[in-house]
């Protein structure tokens, strides 16, 4: 088995993208097979090498790994090659028409109630029309000329699938300036790097049936690959991050503080109705399989992303995690946060609550509560037992108890109404902060 990812280098790695890319990393890995990581990156105005660095660099932190790796715009002259084959078995044909042309095309079929494929005018042109049209300085394209037939297919996640070729416009196989198209290049390349199992999104299913025809026209022979489209993915869920699911990045998540171990689960696991906990690469190794996706849109809810790596956040201990957390935070700060975090970011908040200055809000009608509060504050030094024995000394003198004792307590002491448990936070904060704030929320 071999399956391979091929991003475009043209922008970040998106979760669409990194949802493929971990589907042919699990289903090669189960099955002993490689990965190739191929950058197509024959746009030469769009496609940049520090966006190749950057999508390596993110799917390695996913734990996606690959056996070998190329760039397109290195392998001209095999599509070059390629090109001069099939133009010799007359599968490729020059054309001249224009965008605008072929615009004007497209428009009368539509109201004369015709398909709006390509006409194939240009496999009427003759050696001279085309001597006359280079001699007045146009360069041709070549279109693939598509073969008379229904091609039918089984794909692996979707089932019995078929395209008729004659209700397809032959594609452009290579430009006027001699480059490929993706769609010629990628045939190619996967025929030349003997890939077996071609995993995609299911926005590029409608380019199977050509790509098969392309496949048997370059080789000859009835095409082995088995193809599956992963269904589209959508958001779901009340719960929204920054930016949609579409133009959701990697990278951006990672900034986040989202674990990889989360995002790898949810990603695998999309589909499949239960999440689990998060899990290692080698549990999502043995139990992806992509006969069992939904066949439907896939569902991406933040909600569910957010729970899976508040569970890897808080499994995760000092040693692991120290480098990243914010200067001078021990190892007691990490393990009284950690259980709390949806997002790593969010630990430079709390820990401006335990060691900043941060300003409590006024919390009306509590100051007689929280000046006793201050007034009942133990000395130092402090340890967990210090929530304890001050809320039960404040409940006996203000017979408060529950949420009416805790909550003003919190307000003033985090400026949260939610959070780590205040009888870890408390002996961080210390008497002093402690004393400042209350006296603060009470004015």
């Amino acid at each position: 088995m071999r399956v391979r990812f091929a991003p475009s280098p043209v922008g970040h790695l998106y979760v669409s993208g990194a949802r493929v890319a971990l589907a042919n990393y699990l289903h090669a890995r189960r099955h002993g097979g490689k990965i190739l990581l191929r950058f197509d990156d024959i746009d030469r105005d769009r496609a940049k090498p520090a966006f190749a660095e950057a999508i390596a660099h993110d799917l390695g932190w996913l734990g996606i790994g690959w056996d070998e790796t190329f760039q397109q715009s290195d392998r001209l002259e095999l599509y070059t090659k390629a090109a001069d084959r099939l133009r010799a078995a007359n599968r490729l044909y020059p054309c001249f028409e224009g965008d605008d042309e072929l615009r004007a095309k497209r428009d009368q079929r539509l109201k004369r109630g015709k398909s709006p494929i390509y006409d194939r005018a240009m496999l009427k042109l003759t050696g001279e029309q085309r001597a006359k049209a280079e001699a007045n300085g146009k360069q041709p394209y070549w279109r693939f000329l598509l073969s008379p037939r229904t091609l039918e297919w089984h794909d692996g996640i979707g089932g019995p699938r078929h395209a008729k070729l004659t209700a397809v416009s032959d594609p452009v196989a290579m430009r006027a300036d001699g480059t490929p198209t993706a769609l010629f290049a990628s045939v190619i390349d996967d025929i030349e790097t003997g890939i077996t199992h071609v995993i995609r999104a299911e926005d590029n299913a409608a380019n199977t049936g050509v790509q098969l025809d392309l496949w048997e026209a370059l080789t000859g022979k009835p095409p082995r690959v088995q193809f599956a489209h992963l269904p589209a993915l959508a958001d779901t869920g009340r719960v929204r991050l920054s930016r949609k699911v579409g133009s959701l990045s990697v990278r951006a998540l990672r900034g986040d503080g989202v674990d990889p171990a989360a995002l790898a689960t949810c990603l695998a696991r999309i589909g499949l109705g239960n999440l689990g906990e998060p899990a290692a690469m080698d549990d999502l190794i043995r139990d992806f399989d992509l006969g069992r996706l939904a066949q439907t849109v896939a569902g991406f809810d933040a909600s569910q992303l957010l729970w899976l790596n508040r569970r890897a956040l808080g499994r995760l201990d000092f040693a692991a995690i120290a480098d990243r957390l914010p200067g001078g935070a021990t190892e007691a700060f990490w393990l009284a946060v950690r259980g709390s975090l949806d997002l790593l970011n969010e630990v430079r908040g709390w820990w401006e609550v335990v060691a900043g200055t941060i300003v409590p809000p006024p919390i009306d009608g509590e100051t007689r509560f929280l000046s006793a509060a201050e007034a009942l504050l133990p000395p130092e030094p402090w340890d967990e037992t210090v929530w304890r024995s001050w809320t039960d000394a404040l409940s006996q003198t203000t017979g408060r108890v529950g949420e009416a004792l805790w909550m003003p307590l919190r307000l003033a002491l985090t400026g949260e109404e939610q959070g780590p448990s205040l009888e870890a936070l408390l002996p961080l904060i210390g008497r002093a902060r402690a004393a400042t704030r209350l006296r603060i929320a009470a004015a």
